[in-house]
């Protein structure tokens, strides 16, 4: 049998592939599903090959135009990096909701975005464990149907009880993956809560609220387990309150809200003028913020952000999350000093370029700020 001889080196393709880096990225839909009758999925690549490596409960944030103004958006992924040329967001329709209802109704497939990512601590790499418990309410399932794709795609042996709820069985987000999974491994455990069933509706599940009596009985081990919640914040609280009730060590609790509207909403352009009118007239005690590229200033007080600075002179610092999560409100700290508590929405090499994140700084002196 003769050797094989050597392939010249032309005949080869290089890899050009790029791996993913928290940054800004220009990606194309092309994928929109209709998960139930208000949620879609919608799924995105790059037009270069780059492959989306991320934490499994990480955010992207979204650059969008509507109505002529640009709009930045959180929204934790749903995919998972097993899948790495691609991830996906999942979007719950809000009512009244700007960028949830502008993606339903205008998104398709071949229309490309921005997008701002990954970001986020809340993650099953930096908190891994054997045993987890998943517990979600309606549109919070995303991020912790990322950790248990991650973690099923890539056999892994960590046990898993996966309890979501919802407001009736047609809201049940990815009911038949999440079957599918369940019916697949030995290492899943599905428990679904359903608050109630409309006429025409069957369900044999779980119904009402999640209680402490129906979370022991689904994980009779949940001081075993590391716990890992999304959902409205109502319902993140009863599950706080029932975790601290049976003495779960909390240190193990991890969670991460969801939703529409940022914690703090983008002041516009006439309030800001008018607060940095008032500014100018009264004299304040604390710190000189100074944004070098438009050449103005304002005075802060020790508990006021580098972003307060900012609304208060009418200087437009884009922001989402507003606490440090999607890393949208990035500058440059030209001097001076600040306290930046974040999390998560900037990485160490761009702390060490000077970089802060305007809307989790609040400054220890006097400084200096390039946009």
């Amino acid at each position: 049998m003769n050797e094989l001889e050597p392939l010249p080196e032309d005949s080869l393709n290089p890899v050009n592939t790029q791996t993913w880096a928290n940054g800004r990225h220009v990606v194309r839909c092309v994928k929109v599903i209709q998960e139930t009758h208000d949620v879609k999925t919608f799924c995105f690549m790059s037009q270069t090959p780059i492959m989306f490596f991320f934490k499994p409960g990480q955010f992207v944030t979204l650059e969008l135009e509507i109505g002529g103004e640009q709009v930045m958006r959180s929204y934790t992924m749903s995919s998972s990096p097993s899948v790495p040329y691609s991830f996906s967001i999942t979007v719950k329709r809000v009512k009244n909701g700007l960028v949830s209802n502008w993606l339903h109704d205008n998104l398709r497939v071949e229309d490309e975005i921005a997008v701002h990512g990954p970001v986020g601590n809340f993650n099953c790499i930096d908190f891994s464990t054997d045993k987890a418990l998943f517990l979600s309410g309606g549109v919070g399932i995303t991020p912790v149907m990322s950790m248990a794709r991650w973690w099923y795609d890539t056999n892994s042996l960590v046990d898993m009880k996966f309890v979501h709820s919802a407001q009736t069985p047609k809201d049940i987000i990815f009911k038949k993956e999440l079957e599918l999974i369940a019916s697949r491994i030995d290492n899943f455990e599905l428990s679904i809560i359903c608050e109630r069933y409309d006429i025409g509706e069957s369900w044999h599940g779980y119904r009402g609220f999640l209680t402490q009596q129906i979370l022991e009985l689904i994980a009779p081990d949940v001081l075993q387990r590391e716990v890992y919640c999304c959902g409205p914040e109502p319902y993140m609280r009863a599950v706080r309150a029932m975790l601290k009730d049976i003495g779960y060590d909390m240190s193990r609790y991890h969670e991460e809200s969801f939703g529409e509207t940022p914690p703090e909403a983008i002041e516009d352009a006439e309030e800001s003028a008018e607060l940095a009118q008032i500014a100018d007239e009264l004299p304040q005690a604390g710190f000189c913020v100074e944004f070098i590229d438009e050449g103005m200033s304002v005075t802060v007080t020790e508990n006021e952000t580098v972003h307060a600075a900012s609304t208060k002179l009418g200087v437009q610092i884009p922001k989402a999350c507003g606490m440090g999560i999607c890393g949208s409100c990035k500058v440059r700290l030209l001097s001076g000093n600040v306290n930046m508590e974040h999390n998560g929405g900037i990485s160490d090499e761009e702390i060490e370029e000077g970089y802060i994140l305007s809307c989790c700084s609040k400054p220890l002196d006097d400084v200096s700020i390039e946009t």
